[in-house]
């Protein structure tokens, strides 16, 4: 089987884990990585999502924290505040520097992300193949009114300095209209038994995967089922502040909101946690298969769980 999902950081990458040992040896998975999170700060090109996948399913990831390296150290960072040089609010680790230096030093040799990405995956060997979504430029913009006006501010900002306790007024993309899918992505989506969509944040993780010319398009167009699972419990993101990026878009942060904003078009089936039962007839009003089961990815063995619940749907609906 091969399978191929969409995916973000932290509940992304916890939910492959699961996906990992759900299946079977000779299954594989392809990771389409969002890239919107990508940012420059020291000179280095940080991609956030990409190695959040890559450290988390290589063993490295700091376990309570869900980003950055595990026995981590900071003399870097404390160092650049001597100097005066920031941002502070962006924590970079000494043993996360390498990882950003390792890929910034092949970027100017002129290897593009896809090829670093690989080399990267090389020493972590995470257990599946690891796509950026693109190769080109792209990264996410919140609009916010502020002290300071109304201006646009890179994501990172938003989240990690600012925790969104400013309302986000609009998300974009800057870039992702001009830019193409990374090689190998358009051809693994058409070459899936099945698509999934992780409980990643549905704005900014998969929704800009999405915004990336020719992605949506393939997913739509896919031959295989296309199950996602909401990042949506209860009415409150189960981590992080995706409510606040939803009301941005116009969403409302339930999981029947969630599924009716991708919509028919791009899901075939999905999955709400029990406490949401309740809206799985709506879901199945908008064309979309649903089911109730338990979302919370309290370990690896209740993710798989969750794992082998989308592919089961999936086989449902490809009947």
């Amino acid at each position: 089987m091969r399978i191929v999902a969409l995916a973000g950081g932290i509940g992304g990458a916890r939910f492959l884990r699961g996906l990992r040992e759900a299946i079977g040896p000779e299954d594989e998975i392809t990771v389409i990585g969002n890239t919107g999170d990508d940012i420059h700060l020291f000179g280095l090109k940080v991609c956030p999502d990409l190695d959040t996948v890559m450290y988390t399913l290589g063993g490295g990831i700091h376990e309570e924290q869900g980003w950055g390296r595990t026995d981590e150290t900071w003399s870097i960072k404390a160092e650049m505040k001597e100097y005066g040089v920031g941002p502070e609010w962006f924590g970079l680790g000494d043993r996360d520097f390498a990882t950003h230096l390792v890929r910034s030093q092949m970027l100017t040799a002129g290897y593009t992300l896809s090829q670093v990405t690989e080399a990267l995956c090389v020493r972590w060997r995470p257990g599946v193949r690891l796509l950026p979504m693109s190769d080109d430029r792209v990264e996410t913009h919140v609009r916010i009114t502020d002290g300071q006006g109304t201006r646009a501010i890179h994501f990172q900002e938003y989240w990690v300095r600012l925790h969104a306790a400013v309302d986000a007024e609009a998300i974009v993309p800057v870039g992702a209209e001009t830019s193409k899918p990374a090689p190998g992505v358009l051809e693994a989506i058409a070459a899936a038994d099945v698509v999934l969509f992780p409980p990643s944040n549905p704005v900014v993780s998969i929704g800009t995967i999405l915004a990336v010319p020719g992605i949506r398009a393939a997913v739509a167009a896919a031959s295989a089922p296309v199950v996602g699972l909401s990042p949506i419990i209860g009415g409150a993101p189960v981590r992080g502040m995706a409510d606040k990026v939803l009301a941005a878009v116009g969403v409302e942060a339930t999981a029947e909101a969630v599924a009716l904003n991708y919509g028919s078009d791009l899901l075939d089936g999905w999955l709400v946690d029990t406490a949401d039962e309740g809206s799985v007839a709506a879901v199945e009003a908008g064309g979309i298969a649903c089911r109730a089961v338990p979302l919370l990815m309290t370990d690896v063995a209740a993710t798989a769980d969750m794992a082998r619940a989308a592919l089961a749907l999936a086989e449902q609906v490809r009947a």
